[in-house]
């Protein structure tokens, strides 16, 4: 299977990775990748941008390299209401918004919470994708919230890089993908790749998927149009033409 696009990607403006925008296009470039989404932390994670960063994005082409870039945030839920550490405003100048749990932006709660700050965040219509809900400092209800992911039409990250840093995700991922595939929710594998090397590489997001034998219009990574189809009908990409 081939995978033509990342969706969670960082930059040195998120404080803690290690190369430039410029540098991460280049590389998506000359190795087959053909939409790159730039996801830099939201403010609320330490050494990460100000919101003036997010909101002046569109300073980035839309096109670099032959690479469609999308211009986007891994926004921090900041409680267990599903709120973020960017503001609506902020949300609508972007052209891709993941939402995460991260403990350095809130203290991991009970299953119940945790489930109930994932919940209510996809009740927000601009978040897109659900980011690495396998981490285990925050356990949660996967059948809960897959259902509600299908309710909302959000998309689902299998982030490859949880893997090595959240130690304890393996199995939760393995179950959340089956789930998706029984409930027919869309999955994007991501690298979040915090530099240029990693980008478009998940080879254990693709072992996942496909022992868990999940279609393939169920993969967005697959087809570059899958992705900008979906963010088009949320009303994004207007200066996008479709091939």
């Amino acid at each position: 299977m081939k995978y033509v696009l990342d969706t969670h990607t960082h930059t040195i403006v998120s404080g803690h990775a290690y190369t430039t925008w410029l540098e991460n296009i280049k590389w998506a470039s000359e190795n087959g990748i053909e939409v790159l989404a730039t996801t830099d932390h939201g403010p609320n994670m330490p050494g990460g941008p100000h919101l003036f960063y997010f909101n002046n994005i569109k300073a980035l082409p839309r096109e670099l390299y032959g690479v469609i870039h999308l211009r986007g945030c891994e926004a921090n839920i900041i409680d267990f209401d599903g709120n973020l550490d960017i503001p609506k405003r902020t949300q609508e100048n972007l052209d891709i918004l993941l939402a995460s749990l991260h403990d350095v932006c809130i203290t991991p709660g009970t299953r119940e919470e945790n489930t109930r700050a994932l919940i209510n965040a996809m009740n927000n219509p601009l978040i897109d994708i659900m980011g690495h809900m396998g981490n285990s400092y925050f356990p949660i209800y996967e059948e809960a919230v897959v259902k509600k992911a299908k309710d909302e039409d959000k998309i689902i990250e299998i982030n490859n890089s949880s893997f090595k840093s959240r130690p304890g995700s393996e199995a939760t991922c393995i179950k959340i993908v089956k789930l998706c595939a029984e409930y027919g929710v869309k999955i994007v594998l991501s690298s979040d790749a915090h530099v240029s090397l990693d980008i478009g590489k998940f080879p254990i997001s693709h072992k996942i998927v496909e022992e868990a034998k999940v279609p393939e219009e169920l993969i967005l990574n697959t087809d570059k149009n899958k992705i900008l189809i979906y963010l088009k009908k949320k009303g994004k990409l207007s200066d996008l033409s479709l091939d």
